[in-house]
């Protein structure tokens, strides 16, 4: 297999960035934005996810293979390095906000530290303040727990199948849960009832590995992607007209049509966007912060939030002393990302990127 189909893709760092920005743009808008940035944007982060996972995989059982091993070996490396990767600033962050006891964490530190906060907020049908963002780390951990083992264990000739299976199944727990009235909440975070943009993702990830060249004709195909655009823009309008409140379209159908339109943004990206796309997905600032995107992600919420900052906390002390930019809501952006992404940068230099050079142990 071509070292092509495994090797870096530096526009999917600007992916990140434009990812990351939907969601912290949702969560510090002051609620004056109608449009779900966040939901568009973690979806984005499902899909990603769901392409490199399913293209690393593949390149490993092809080696496994090819030097007639067992998998056991790929499983240990791939679970090494996402603990390498993700684990470290997760607890650490965890451990921090339990050690100062900012609430929730301390009552739901169980829920914390074993990737399942998700599960209570679908259970409880409430969210958790400062770590509710946490739901979507905990959704892809426990995606990681299974997909290895259907990559490795079920017959490559399958596997389109149970992918688009991922897919049917997804949207159909969904409109279950919808008909049963379960709130919500539980059709947003559970794990199963995101698999469709983990399902599309791997299908991107099948198709650009094998170099399916029909596939790379359709998906770079700008008519496709300016028409999911267009759809997103549709459906994100249907559901406003029928209720202000969550509905049967945002509910059922609206993570399916955001993550068709993160394919073809990943999928262009994979194969290399041009013109001003590529300008934008390649300049150094939006790979940078593509590549620090997972610490901006984490503590974003801890800086700030709309829905659960309260007047005591730190980052609204400072802005009640800035009216200016307080009361200017792309000030407000601006300085609240510029605050975030100085604690990344801290993060990343001092943590992540000393412990990440570990996974060059493991690798592939």
């Amino acid at each position: 297999m071509s070292a092509k189909n495994t090797s870096y893709l530096k526009q999917l760092d600007g992916i990140r960035f434009i990812a990351v920005s939907l969601v912290l743009i949702d969560h510090w808008s002051d609620d004056r934005l109608k449009i779900p940035f966040g939901f568009l944007g973690v979806c984005i982060f499902f899909v990603l996810s769901g392409f490199l996972i399913t293209r690393i995989l593949l390149n490993a059982k092809d080696k496994d293979e090819a030097l007639g091993r067992s998998h056991r070996f790929s499983l240990k490396q791939f679970y090494i390095r996402r603990t390498i990767r993700i684990f470290p600033v997760y607890y650490l962050s965890i451990l921090m906000l339990y050690v100062l006891n900012v609430p929730p964490v301390r009552e739901k530190i169980i829920w914390c530290l074993t990737y399942s906060t998700n599960i209570y907020i679908a259970i409880h049908q409430s969210w958790l303040g400062v770590i509710d963002h946490l739901w979507s780390l905990a959704v892809e951990e426990q995606f990681y727990l299974f997909f290895p083992f259907v990559v490795f264990f079920i017959p490559s000739r399958y596997l389109v199948r149970v992918l688009y299976g991922f897919i049917i199944l997804s949207v159909a727990l969904r409109f279950v849960l919808f008909l049963n009235n379960v709130a919500w909440m539980a059709s947003y975070v559970l794990m199963p009832t995101c698999l469709d943009a983990f399902g599309m993702g791997g299908l991107l990830a099948y198709f650009f590995y094998h170099k399916n060249e029909k596939v790379k004709a359709f998906i770079t195909n700008k008519l496709w992607l300016v028409l999911s655009i267009v759809v997103y823009a549709g459906v994100v309008g249907i559901s406003k007209m029928i209720s202000e409140e969550q509905n049967i379209i945002t509910i059922v159908f609206l993570r399916l049509f955001e993550s068709l339109l993160a394919l073809f943004l990943v999928g262009n990206a994979a194969y290399n966007f041009g013109g001003m796309a590529r300008f934008v997905l390649e300049n150094k600032v939006a790979v940078y912060l593509g590549r620090i995107s997972y610490g901006i992600y984490i503590y974003h919420n801890f800086i700030y939030n709309y829905y659960h900052s309260g007047p005591l906390h730190p980052t609204v002390r400072v802005l009640n002393k800035l009216p200016f930019i307080a009361h200017h809501l792309p000030l407000k952006f601006i300085f609240l990302y510029a605050v975030t992404v100085a604690a990344a940068t801290v993060s990343w230099f001092l943590i992540e990127k000393p412990i990440n050079q570990w996974k060059d142990k493991f690798g592939y």
